[in-house]
């Protein structure tokens, strides 16, 4: 798979004010609204086919790890819940972890990963943010825009952005629309969801929600609605968290790998 947009791709050599430059251009690019080809009850993990709908369309998760000092990206591409592909790639990671400028130090691994993919998706879930961003343009927008790809971001901590309500103990199934505030600029506005996907049937403990948010050709409740679909049993939506387990099984063989050539 190869960007649309390679100009956009994060340049962990910028300046900061050009990293911040470049993020408000790619937000004005963005398109937070839905535009993509397929039919959203189809986006299930499971087999949704119908004579009328055609193939179920190609969704794929998108999470890192990080290896001394290399960055691992990860892709597990699922039709209809069932892993078709799967791609990694390990690139040399030269930018610090600061909040909001994430994209600068996970988007090589990912870029580089999503270019070995042969699988063409339809849609990209992102572990990590979407327009719930300071300048709205977190690493699910900006490689979203790069790649032309609906993408939609899911993270499990607010970076920005306030509740529209009480998090607290809400039951499965419940979302809080997350409203633009100071610390995002020039927004107003919904700009993502506290999706609960899971939540134990017993008052004593009690599970965080995540965040959703659009990343590029989709909107937030859409978004909201599609990570819901894509829920198995779990706090995470499958795609990423089979990401998740990936990048830990790249990390490793790459690890390995480091260790013979050096041997």
């Amino acid at each position: 798979m190869d960007p649309v947009r390679p100009e956009f791709i994060p340049d962990p050599s910028s300046s900061r004010e050009e990293m911040e430059t470049l993020q408000r251009t790619v937000a004005d690019e963005a398109i937070f609204a839905d535009e993509f080809p397929f039919d959203p009850a189809t986006v299930s993990m499971a087999n949704t086919l119908t004579a009328t709908t055609g193939d179920s369309p190609i969704v794929v998760g998108i999470d890192q790890a990080f290896l001394d000092e290399r960055a691992v990206g990860a892709v597990v591409a699922l039709r209809d819940g069932e892993v078709v592909e799967r791609a990694s790639a390990a690139v040399d990671c030269e930018f610090p972890y600061i909040p909001g400028l994430l994209s600068f130090r996970e988007a090589g691994a990912i870029v580089a990963a999503l270019e070995a993919l042969d699988a063409e998706p339809d849609l990209a879930v992102f572990d990590g943010s979407g327009r719930i961003h300071y300048r709205e343009a977190g690493l699910a927008t900006h490689l979203g825009v790069v790649f032309d790809l609906p993408s939609i971001g899911v993270a499990k901590s607010l970076l920005c952005g306030t509740p529209r309500g009480s998090l607290d103990g809400r039951s499965e199934g419940a979302r809080v629309a997350i409203d633009a505030d100071e610390d995002v600029e020039e927004v107003e506005g919904t700009i993502g969801y506290a999706l609960q996907t899971r939540q134990y049937d017993s008052g004593n403990r009690h599970i965080n929600p995540v965040y959703v948010s659009p990343g590029h050709r989709v909107g937030p409740e859409t978004a909201t609605d599609l990570v819901e679909q894509l829920c198995d049993g779990y706090k995470l939506p499958e795609p990423t968290r089979l990401a998740d387990s990936h990048a830990a099984t790249a990390k490793g063989e790459f690890g390995e790998q480091a260790r013979n050539d050096g041997s």
